[in-house]
């Protein structure tokens, strides 16, 4: 990805709203089904990772261990949340 293109999807990603949490679970297979579901409807989806979640991971290893799960990229990771594009 170019760095237009990723200027692009990050100003895209500052208005998305995150449609799913990652919470004590952490990732499951429902979870990245749910997130390639998503992923195939809309390309880019915001994702936030809850407090609980963060106990043995940080949330950049739960970004790249769904991006590779997805077959997505990661546009950007801020705080808690972090946006994956396919």
């Amino acid at each position: 990805m170019d760095k237009d293109k990723l200027y692009e999807l990050k100003a895209q990603a500052s208005q998305l709203k995150p449609i799913i949490n990652i919470g004590k679970n952490g990732i499951t297979d429902t979870v990245v089904e749910e997130i390639k579901k998503h992923l195939k409807a809309n390309r880019m989806i915001k994702i936030k990772t809850l407090k609980s979640s963060r106990e043995e991971k940080d949330t950049e290893s739960i970004a790249n261990e769904l991006a590779s799960a997805t077959a997505s990229q990661i546009v950007e990771i801020r705080g808690n949340s972090f946006v994956l594009y396919k």
